[in-house]
């Protein structure tokens, strides 16, 4: 007679055999399913190897080796909806959608652009010049002045002359105070 425990190796490499040819025969089509039901190229292997790994554990255990496709992709719509389960939501349901940007700002975009364009061409062309030098081209005050062939403190007090005016600048606070009106087009 076989002695106990003798003749399991030879059933695992059987048992490992069988399972290796039905994953390399349907892997395609097992990956495609993974990828249909994530939707991403790496959670569709993760999920494949999950569902495989579990299915090789059970393989003794399945009878019918005719039903193992069904087994997998059942075993990856449990694994998947389990992971889908563990997720924390971020967003919840309400019965009244969130305030968008469009209705507390009158001025978007393009509109801003323009209107900011607007009241620099209001102010003095040296002062234009120097905000567009600063503020658009990133120069330093002493670049400024260089460029501008002035004194560094002319530069630094022309900036400060020309941003209050901005400040006061009636279509650019648009019913708002200085702060919000002028931070908003300085961000």
């Amino acid at each position: 007679g076989v002695a106990y425990g003798e003749g399991s190796g030879e059933r695992r490499s059987l048992t490992e055999a069988e399972f290796t040819a039905y994953v390399k025969e349907r892997r395609a089509s097992l990956y495609a399913t993974a990828y249909h039901l994530t939707g991403d190229r790496f959670e569709a292997e993760d999920l494949l190897q999950s569902a495989l790994f579990s299915t090789y554990r059970a393989w003794d255990r399945i009878s019918d080796k005719a039903a193992v496709g069904g087994y997998l992709r059942r075993t990856m719509t449990n694994l998947h909806i389990s992971a889908w389960r563990r997720r924390k939501l971020n967003e919840y349901p309400t019965e009244e959608l969130p305030e968008t940007p469009g209705d507390t700002d009158a001025m978007r975009g393009t509109e801003l652009r323009a209107v900011l364009w607007q009241a620099l061409a209001r102010l003095p062309e040296l002062q234009r010049t120097m905000l567009v030098l600063r503020y658009y081209e990133g120069r330093t005050d002493p670049e400024i002045a260089d460029i501008l062939d002035i004194s560094v403190g002319t530069v630094k007090s022309s900036i400060w002359r020309s941003l209050r005016r901005l400040r006061e600048d009636e279509v650019l606070s648009f019913g708002r105070d200085e702060e919000d009106a002028f931070g908003e087009l300085v961000a």
